[in-house]
């Protein structure tokens, strides 16, 4: 009897949902034929962090790249223009005996060859105009002449390596008698400025600034690009994600609708089945359930569409006396647990929005309160005004959440393993519809947390003014 009457309240609802299905449909799916699904804040995020880690990757890359290049070049430079000062040094070296022989004659008081200003007249004159100088010293590092601009202004340093001391780059190197005795005769160091090459470098760099800076601008159109392409599968699915959780929830509102009106019918007559009492209980707590969670999708369904929009229903409505309500109706349950709630809700305080979607949301946050704290425990309700928004703390003494699920607890159907054990029977929407709640009335939501101390959940809305 029970079941021929559940199967007939069913038959019921399917032929009526089966009768507006297609005008159900057709108004529930004209806001997600949007083409711009990027709209929706979810994707909006997850392209702004695809964008920037991309951009900051190439950044890196390019920086990096932009380095290399630079040093290469560098070293290329100084090479060349240690080839060049040793070329010199060499040529340089076979004017020391010569130059020794000119420091004798002086001695001796013969004439000798070099000119007024202490340089040797020798073809050598000619490397001033290139920044460059040659000095030749005897065994003992003494000075016998020096043709050119500049030099170093240091004592001699017999080694073959090349240095550099402000803009100078000096290389010296020793001279021998012949290649078999190998005795030295004096020294040879020559000298040259290293401003063209460090202009070259400049302008490399400045070249490579504009070249990094056009890359970039590049870089950040392609990174675009291939986000929108990446993204669009996910799109895809989310948008039939939608269609299908709004389209089921619609669906299933019609049979659960007859199926808990049936129960009522046969609880109002327990005389004609008192057997079954206990059976329609089951059947009508099932019913509840499922109504409670078809209801809960089908908001999350809308709001993924409209979560930046206030909804039409939106009024002025006082934030003091929907939390005054909300203790007062729970507070059966707080004294059931020995829970004291503290209320600091004493401010008139004003926002604009849905006053049934306000009242889910706290009232959901106050639930999980009183589920998750033990007996004697501690809620603290508190309303803080600041500039043009409010903030209403809810702070519990409870089990707490782990700091690695914190990031976590927004998600749907999503419930550590130690809460869950606390609490059979809800559905894991219920922090998921308080965001999205939140979101929709142009607030922000935040948490913080520790095991074993308890939990604090902050809600901020603009103020109605």
């Amino acid at each position: 009897m029970i079941l021929s009457k559940l199967f007939m309240g069913l038959g019921i609802g399917l032929t009526k949902t089966f009768k507006n299905k297609s005008n159900l449909t057709s108004n529930l799916l004209k806001p997600w034929r949007s083409p711009n699904i990027l709209s929706h804040p979810l994707f909006r995020t997850t392209s702004l962090r695809l964008l920037l880690s991309y951009l900051l990757a190439m950044i890196v890359v390019m920086g990096m790249s932009s380095m290399g290049v630079y040093h290469f070049f560098a070293y290329s430079l100084y090479q060349q223009l240690d080839h060049q000062l040793l070329t010199l040094a060499d040529a340089a070296a076979h004017n020391l005996l010569a130059i020794q022989a000119d420091r004798t004659a002086v001695h001796r008081k013969i004439p000798r060859i070099l000119d007024h200003d202490g340089d040797l007249d020798i073809p050598w004159q000619d490397l001033r105009l290139y920044g460059q100088s040659v000095e030749w010293f005897n065994v003992k590092k003494q000075l016998l002449g020096k043709a050119g601009k500049k030099f170093p202004p240091i004592p001699l340093i017999n080694s073959f390596h090349s240095w550099q001391q402000n803009d100078i780059r000096t290389l010296t190197i020793p001279v021998y008698s012949s290649a078999k005795n190998r005795q030295i005769l004096g020294y040879v160091r020559v000298s040259a400025s290293t401003l063209e090459v460090e202009n070259e470098l400049k302008r490399l760099l400045i070249g490579l600034g504009f070249g990094g800076i056009l890359g970039m601008v590049l870089i950040a159109g392609t990174a675009w690009w291939l986000t929108s392409k990446a993204l669009q599968p996910i799109e895809q699915s989310f948008q039939k994600l939608q269609q299908f959780t709004a389209d089921a929830s619609h669906e299933l509102r019609s049979p659960l609708t007859a199926i808990k009106t049936t129960v009522e019918v046969m609880q109002s007559h327990r005389e004609r089945h008192p057997s079954d009492l206990k059976k329609i209980a089951i059947i009508a707590g099932a019913t509840r359930q499922m109504t409670h969670l078809v209801e809960d999708l089908l908001l999350l369904a809308r709001s993924d569409i409209t979560a930046v929009n206030l909804p039409k229903t939106a009024i002025p409505i006082p934030i003091d006396e929907i939390l005054f309500d909300l203790i007062d109706s729970l507070d059966p349950q707080a004294q059931a647990k020995k829970i004291i709630i503290e209320a600091n809700v004493n401010d008139e305080i004003w926002i604009k929005g849905d006053a049934h979607q306000i009242q889910r949301l706290f009232g959901n946050l106050l639930e999980n309160a009183l589920q998750y704290t033990p007996e004697y425990g501690l809620i603290k309700v508190e309303i803080i005004k600041s500039d043009n928004f409010v903030v209403i703390s809810i702070q519990d003494t409870g089990i707490g959440i782990a700091n690695e699920h914190l990031p976590l607890i927004f998600n749907r159907f999503w419930r550590a393993d130690q809460a869950r054990s606390h609490r059979q029977g809800g559905s894991g929407l219920g922090l998921a519809i308080v965001q999205a709640i939140t979101h929709t009335h142009g607030g922000e939501i935040s948490v913080t947390s520790k095991i074993g101390v308890g939990s604090c959940f902050r809600v901020k809305l603009p103020i109605f003014e």
